[in-house]
C-alpha cells in the first residue's frame, strides 16, 4: 500500500499447485542511524509476559496453510530457552514432534512426525503433511519435551475432480499493529465455517514506532521500535504479530493462504528497490529483500514457489481455482517524475513469467470459477472531480502527488499495458467467471473490471473485482481525523460518478470479507469494525455483492449469505 506518513513485497508453477536504486531523496542518515542500532531495545519486547514461564513453550500460536487435497502445511514456533527469543539467533536445537488427529482429543491419530527446531530457521517448525483425506477436518498440535501446543482446527481442501456445492473463505488485508487491535481475525475465527482464510498482504508493517498512520495515537509500540532492516529485525516484527491472540485465534481455526504485498518487505518495493528504503544508508536493497523473504517464509505457513517468491495455484474441487500473484518481486519501478510512463510496454509489473503463468491457468482452467489472489487493485481508478479537501488526503492515502493524478502507480493502473495483455487474453478465449480478490487500498470496492474503462458500461467486462478494507491500517477518515462515514459520503458519490465501473467504495471504516462461493454465484459480505481501537471492537454486516455464473458483472445483494 502506497502511503508517505513519515510527516504527520522463471517462476513455474510449484508444487503447491497441484497441482537502479532509490536516492535518499527524504531520508535521513540520522533516522538511518538510529534504525541501525539493531536490536537496542530487549529483543523480549517481542514475546508476551508469558515468556518467562515454563520452556520449552509455545509462544506464537500454532498455524497451518496452503490446504491440498491430501495435505496441509503446519506450522509454529517454539522457544526452548528464555533467552531464544525471535531474532536472537541462540537456543539449542529442540526437537519437535507433531500430530494429525480426526478428532479433538486426538484419540484416531492419522499422522505424525517430528523435525528438529534450530536457530537457523529461528526456532520455527514447518510440517508438510500429506496422505490426508480431502475436504476433511483435522486437528494437530505440536509437542516438544513436556510441553504440548494449543491444538488447532484445519482443513483439506476438496478433490481435484470433485463436484463441491460452496467453499467460504475469510478475506482480510493490511493489518497495521500501532493503528488498532486485530479485532477482525477474532470475528472471522468466531464464525468456525471457513474452508480457509486469504490474507492478501502487509500481513506486517516495517515501519518504526509512531512512522506511519496512526490517527495520530500509537495504540500499541511495535517491536523492534526502529523501523526493521535486517533478518533479526524481520523476525522480531513477526514474532510480534504472532504474540496477538485474535490473530492466533485465527490462525487456530482454518488454514490461511497468504500472499504478500510491500509492507511485508518496505513500503512500494520494486524488483530492485523500493519507496520505503535509502541504498546504502540502510544497507543494500538486495540484502534487505532477501532476508524479509527469509522471515516471511519462516514465519508464515506458505510454500514458497521457484525462486522464494509467493505465487502459485491451488484448486478446490471443480467449483474454484485460486491463483495467487506476487506483485513485487518482478515489477518495473512505480512511475515518477521522469521515470517513465505507465503506458510503456517494457514495463511489467508480473514479469514476463508469472503473466504467462497466469494467463495459462486461467484459459486452462476447468473450474467453474477463477479466482484471483491480487496484491494491489486491478480495476482503473480515475480520481476526477475531488473537492479540494479530500484530493490532499486521498492523494496521501494513495501516495499520489497532491495535485492529483488520475491513477494510482502502485497499482495495475501504473502497469496498463501487463493489465491489457491480460484482459485481452481473457477476451480473446472467452475465459469467464474470473473473480481478483484484492488488498491493500484501505478501502472496500465492488467492481467490474472493463476492457475499456472510457466507454463503459458500453463495453463488456473482462471481470470482476472484490477489495477489502484493512483491518487497522488508515483510511481516508483516520487521515483526516473526522468521524467514520464522513468523508465516505462525500467521496464516494464522486469516485463512482467518475469511474462507472465501481459499484460500490467505502474509504472510511475498517473490517474483512467472507466469501462465499456456489456454481451458480461468488458472493462477498463486508463487514465492518466498530473500533479498531478497542479490543473488544464488534462487527456487523455492512453490504454484499455478487458475480452471478457467466455475467462478468457484479450486482449488489441485500443480504448476507
Amino acid at each position: 500500500m502506497t502511503s508517505r506518513h513519515r510527516s504527520s513485497e522463471t517462476p513455474a508453477p510449484s508444487s503447491a499447485e497441484l497441482t537502479d536504486t532509490r536516492s535518499p531523496s527524504r531520508r535521513t542518515v540520522v533516522k538511518a542511524a538510529a534504525a541501525g542500532a539493531v536490536l537496542a531495545a530487549p529483543l523480549a519486547a517481542a514475546l508476551p509476559a508469558a515468556a518467562a514461564g515454563a520452556v520449552p513453550a509455545f509462544l506464537h500460536g500454532v498455524a497451518s496453510g496452503d490446504p491440498l487435497p491430501d495435505g496441509v502445511l503446519l506450522w509454529t514456533r517454539v522457544t526452548p530457552t528464555p533467552e531464544a527469543v525471535p531474532g536472537s539467533g541462540t537456543g539449542p536445537d529442540t526437537e519437535v514432534s507433531w500430530v494429525v488427529a480426526t478428532d479433538k482429543e486426538f484419540t484416531d491419530i492419522v499422522a505424525k512426525g517430528s523435525v528438529t527446531a534450530t536457530a537457523a530457521s529461528d526456532h520455527t517448525v514447518k510440517a508438510d503433511v500429506r496422505g490426508l483425506a480431502p475436504a476433511t477436518d483435522y486437528w494437530f498440535r505440536f509437542s516438544a519435551g513436556p510441553t504440548d501446543s494449543p491444538a488447532a482446527r484445519t482443513r483439506t481442501a476438496p478433490a481435484p475432480d470433485a463436484a463441491v456445492a460452496g467453499l467460504r473463505f475469510g478475506v482480510v488485508s493490511c493489518a497495521n499493529w500501532e493503528a488498532g487491535h486485530f479485532s477482525a481475525y477474532r470475528h472471522l475465527a468466531d464464525r468456525g465455517d471457513l474452508d480457509a482464510w486469504l490474507h492478501l498482504g502487509d500481513y506486517i508493517y516495517e515501519y518504526g514506532t509512531g512512522e506511519y498512520g496512526t490517527r495520530g495515537t500509537v495504540v500499541r509500540p511495535h517491536a523492534p521500535a526502529h523501523e526493521i532492516l535486517t533478518l533479526a529485525d524481520y523476525r522480531v516484527r513477526h514474532g510480534r504479530y504472532k504474540t496477538d491472540p485474535d490473530l492466533q485465534a485465527l490462525h487456530a481455526t482454518a488454514p490461511v493462504v497468504a500472499i504478500w504485498d510491500d509492507h511485508e518487505i518496505a513500503n512500494d518495493t520494486w524488483s530492485q528497490g523500493a519507496e520505503n528504503h535509502t541504498e546504502g544508508v540502510e544497507g543494500a536493497w538486495a540484502a534487505r529483500q532477501a532476508a524479509a523473504k527469509q522471515a516471511y517464509f519462516e514465519w508464515m505457513p506458505v510454500r514458497p514457489a521457484i525462486a522464494g517468491t509467493t505465487y502459485r495455484r491451488l484448486r478446490f474441487g471443480k467449483l474454484a481455482d485460486l491463483s495467487l500473484l506476487d506483485l513485487r518481486t518482478f515489477r518495473s519501478q512505480q512511475v515518477g517524475l521522469g521515470n517513465g510512463d505507465v503506458d510503456d510496454p517494457d514495463r511489467t509489473l508480473t514479469g514476463r513469467a508469472q503473466m504467462d503463468w497466469l494467463k495459462s491457468g486461467l484459459a486452462s482452467s476447468d473450474a467453474t470459477w477463477r479466482l484471483v489472489g491480487n496484491p494491489v487493485m486491478i480495476s482503473p481508478f480515475a480520481i476526477g472531480s475531488i473537492p479540494a479537501e479530500l484530493l490532499r488526503p486521498l492523494a496521501e492515502l494513495l501516495g499520489l502527488p497532491k495535485e492529483g493524478l488520475a491513477l494510482n502507480t502502485d497499482q495495475w493502473d501504473g502497469y496498463t499495458d501487463d493489465r491489457r495483455e491480460l484482459l485481452a487474453h481473457l477476451r480473446a478465449n472467452a475465459v469467464r467467471n474470473t473473480v481478483f480478490l484484492t488488498g491493500d487500498i484501505h478501502m472496500a470496492w465492488a467492481n467490474d473490471v472493463p476492457h475499456n474503462a472510457a466507454t463503459y458500461p458500453l463495453s463488456a467486462s473482462a471481470a470482476t473485482e472484490f477489495v477489502v478494507t484493512s483491518v487497522t491500517s488508515d483510511n481516508l477518515d483516520d487521515i483526516v481525523k473526522v468521524p467514520e462515514g464522513t468523508v465516505s459520503a462525500i467521496a464516494a458519490p464522486v469516485i463512482r460518478a467518475a469511474n462507472r465501473h465501481v459499484h460500490w467504495v467505502d474509504t472510511d471504516r475498517h473490517g474483512y470479507g467472507v466469501l462465499d462461493v456456489t456454481a451458480d454465484r461468488t458472493q462477498m459480505d463486508y463487514y465492518v469494525l466498530s473500533d479498531r481501537t478497542d479490543p473488544d471492537a464488534t462487527s456487523k454486516w455492512a453490504r454484499s455483492y455478487r458475480t452471478r455464473s457467466g455475467t462478468q458483472r457484479v450486482e449488489r445483494v441485500y443480504s448476507p449469505v
